[in-house]
């Protein structure tokens, strides 16, 4: 599998084949160079070397208030030793899951809606029976332009369990006073707050989806209704494989980014884990190792940790895209 990726990579030429190229091509490559020098730099400074000092650091007992490079103190892998027994990640006592399951829990739920919503409002965006097209797409993609925390913050009025317009819709319609939903004050909804949450910022999924079905051939549909197929048939048979690269590349971003779930428990519920520890998820439990505790070292070896899981998921998923990810010009095992 990583042949096939490192197969489309050109590389760059030895030293002996530079020696060999005109003095045109040398110029065309200085000039390559040149214009590739800030990415290059930004790189560098701002993700290999932070890259480099975090796996140095988590070899460390290192604390922001000791001084980064005053007292460094090797420790060797014991960073390592207490996060395999640390309670907070994995499972603590009384049953209660830990910051990594509980990440992996709401996963599984934010996952499904955050791939079905997008993809049924491109759908349904691309149908030629919809009026005024344009104006729904913008409608749908502008509350991706407004800044997270601010939405966040207009969310977080309207989940509000006394005065927020969805529970006093709820009570408007029938609802009881003491049957409508705490949201993110219960155990049991703030889940489901937090969905509702991230669908208001569906709009670029849904716009990508959206490319991805204008991109589908109309010759195959119709070659599809001359064989009897109907519209499911057409979306499972036609549809879909050819918009898998985009699913794809959906689902990986959404997994990346579900793992880094962080910004929403921490301005919805202060960071404090509640209600009842459900939102003491993984990078929230990094944020406060880091910046309250001020473990860099401890907390370099859980960034690592992270990247390991992400890393697996990720090369589980380009292992299984062999068989469900249709190219146009490959064929599917």
């Amino acid at each position: 599998m990583l042949q096939e990726l490192s197969s489309g990579i050109p590389k760059l030429p030895s030293l002996r084949s530079y020696r060999k190229l005109s003095s045109l091509r040398r110029q065309e490559m200085k000039w390559g160079l040149i214009f590739l020098s800030p990415w290059l730099f930004g790189f560098t400074v701002f993700t290999m070397l932070p890259l480099i000092a975090s796996l140095v650091f988590s070899f460390l007992d290192i604390r922001l208030t000791d001084g980064i490079l005053t007292n460094l103190n090797f420790i060797g892998l014991d960073n390592y030793k207490t996060m395999v027994d640390d309670p907070q990640i994995w499972s603590r006592e009384g049953g209660t899951l830990g910051s990594l399951w509980i990440t992996i829990r709401f996963g599984l739920i934010a996952l499904p809606v955050g791939i079905i919503v997008p993809l049924a409002l491109a759908v349904l965006l691309n149908s030629p029976h919809l009026k005024g097209k344009s104006f729904f797409r913008s409608m749908f993609y502008m509350p991706y332009i407004i800044p997270f925390v601010a939405a966040i913050f207009l969310w977080g009025g309207m989940l509000n369990p006394e005065t927020g317009w969805i529970n006093r819709s709820l009570m408007f319609l029938g609802m009881p006073r003491e049957s409508v939903p705490n949201w993110a004050n219960d155990v049991n909804w703030v889940y489901p707050a937090y969905v509702i949450l991230g669908i208001w910022g569906i709009g670029n999924a849904m716009l990508i989806f959206l490319a991805g079905l204008q991109g589908v051939p109309t010759e195959l549909y119709d070659a599809a209704r001359v064989d009897g197929a109907n519209k499911w048939q057409q979306f499972w048979k036609v549809t879909f494989p050819m918009i898998s690269p985009v699913v794809f590349y959906n689902l990986t971003l959404s997994i990346v980014g579900l793992f880094q779930y962080f910004l929403v428990p921490l301005v919805v519920n202060n960071g404090t884990g509640r209600p009842g520890g459900a939102t003491n998820f993984f990078n929230l439990y990094l944020y406060k190792t880091f910046f309250t505790f001020q473990r860099m070292g401890y907390g370099s070896t859980m960034a690592w940790l992270l990247f390991g899981i992400i890393l697996l998921v990720t090369l589980v998923l380009f292992g299984t895209a062999r068989y469900w990810v249709f190219y146009a010009g490959e064929g599917r095992h």
